[in-house]
């Protein structure tokens, strides 16, 4: 079989799980992203304009794609993961580690709960952890929004991504659990620096809008080892590629990233606007937009989707091998 007709043929079945999912799980939505970090339950008609959009970037370098995936949307907790390699790479394993630990919370990822015994936020991938990966970079890096820029646009190999404004001020307005929690990390000397500026530039970070391609390239790259595989350019070095993608294999999907390790078993990541970053190492970075969510913040049909790919590619972490249902005979169900 020809490069073209294997091309044409994880085309189709792309596009068959696209159609698929597309009608599926309504019934299983909790509610919405809205302004700030709540959720919003929107009627029927509303409801059905919702987009979604799957894409799958291989360390080769080749992209397959189906659904709305030029359409831009906001990292949110996503952002999490690549401030925290920055921050590995800009202070070392052992001073970030003194300030935020490894550990799953077991509580949402809003929680104003800390790790008493060490003073410092359980991971970085709950909003008090990602405040104090934050701070850490904006005393390595100055000026350190410009240096989070650039690496996200190396991730993605997209030179123009840039701060959606208006979702950063809608954030703002509405920021007072995550300003409650930083006053309160700097009360018990969990942060440094200056609490508003430190959560200006946490909000500006989560409100960097990307598209889903853009999502499953910054994918690929951490399944590339930290290299973009169509650039080339190196965005975060090899040994913190491993830390960060351990941490997102155990803390990465919120309160509920024990079920995701247990049913999907892959590294990932989600936000609340409805993106799921997930990596296969060595192989492929998955994006998936779909802004439905479940009680825990995760995108609905973002989690189906990974589900169905993981236990039909066998790419849990501890599968024996599974059916190449992309290349394979038959539809992928």
């Amino acid at each position: 079989m020809s490069s073209q007709e294997i091309r044409q043929r994880v085309d189709r079945r792309l596009e068959e799980l696209y159609v698929r999912h597309l009608t599926l799980h309504d019934e299983e939505i909790a509610g919405y992203y809205g302004s700030g970090f709540g959720y919003y339950k929107p009627d029927l008609a509303e409801a059905k304009q919702q987009p979604f959009s799957i894409c799958l970037a291989t360390t080769d370098g080749e992209v397959f794609q189906a659904g709305d995936h030029t359409r831009p949307f906001a990292l949110q907790s996503i952002s999490k993961m690549f401030v925290y390699g920055l921050a590995l790479e800009a202070c070392g394993r052992e001073r970030v580690l003194a300030r935020v630990g490894v550990e799953p919370s077991g509580d949402a990822f809003n929680s104003i709960v800390f790790d008493e015994r060490n003073n410092r936020p359980y991971n970085p991938m709950v909003n008090a952890g990602a405040l104090a990966t934050t701070d850490l970079v904006a005393d390595a890096a100055e000026p350190a929004l410009e240096r989070i820029l650039e690496i996200l646009r190396l991730y993605a190999g997209n030179e123009s991504l840039e701060v959606d404004e208006g979702i950063f001020e809608a954030e703002m307005r509405t920021a007072d659990r995550n300003r409650a929690t930083a006053y309160l990390m700097r009360s018990e000397g969990m942060l440094a620096g200056d609490v508003e500026a430190n959560l200006a530039l946490y909000l500006r970070q989560c409100a960097i809008s990307v598209t889903c391609h853009d999502l499953a390239m910054m994918a690929a790259t951490l399944a590339n080892g930290g290299a973009n595989p169509v650039t080339g350019e190196r965005a975060l070095a090899p040994r913190y590629v491993r830390d960060v993608l351990s941490v997102m294999h155990t803390c990465g999907m919120y309160d509920f990233a024990g079920q995701w390790a247990y049913r999907i078993g892959i590294p990932a990541k989600s936000g609340v606007s409805g993106g799921i970053l997930a990596v296969v190492p060595g192989k492929l970075g998955i994006g998936v937009f779909s802004p439905g969510l479940d009680a825990y913040g995760n995108s609905v049909r973002g989690t189906a989707v990974c589900e169905e790919i993981s236990e039909r590619l066998g790419l849990h972490v501890f599968a024996d091998g599974g059916e190449d249902a992309l290349l394979g005979p038959g539809p992928m169900r």
